[in-house]
């Protein structure tokens, strides 16, 4: 029985990373979605959210992806994001701006900006600061 799956994450720019891992979680558009080894072959939609890595050995590690999609094959699980970064990569400052900016055009309807879009960019900004806060807490633990 193998212990460990293999994970590759990768934006539309880069590979983000490349490893092991005991056990992977991704916010697939249904719900969290958790990988052990030998999970079932499957491919579903991603949701801006946190993909949580646990290696075989370290501390868990977290990415933050806009969307994309999640492939499962039987010794490896591939990220394809349109956007992904690393939790602590992730600039704080720009997600809370754009999630202010975002709440603004929501309320405002006579705003130029799409309700639709809005919506998205206030998804994917709070799935940013989401990420950075679980980081936190992360390091607090320690």
């Amino acid at each position: 029985m193998a212990s460990t799956i293999r994970i590759d994450i990768v934006s539309a720019e880069e590979e983000i990373y490349s490893g092991e891992a005991s056990m992977i979680f991704a916010p697939a558009v249904m719900g969290e979605l958790g990988i052990a080894p030998q999970h079932t072959q499957l491919m579903t939609r991603l949701k801006p959210g946190e993909v949580r890595v646990q290696p075989v050995e370290g501390e868990e590690m977290l990415f933050y992806v806009s969307g994309g999609m999640l492939e499962v094959q039987p010794h490896i699980v591939t990220v394809l994001a349109d956007t992904a970064k690393r939790a602590k990569d992730i600039d704080e400052a720009a997600a809370l701006e754009a999630k202010d900016r975002a709440e603004k055009a929501i309320a405002d309807k006579a705003s130029d900006m799409d309700f639709a879009k809005a919506q998205a960019e206030l998804a994917e900004a709070v799935a940013q600061l989401r990420a950075i806060e679980n980081l936190r807490k992360n390091l607090k633990r320690k």
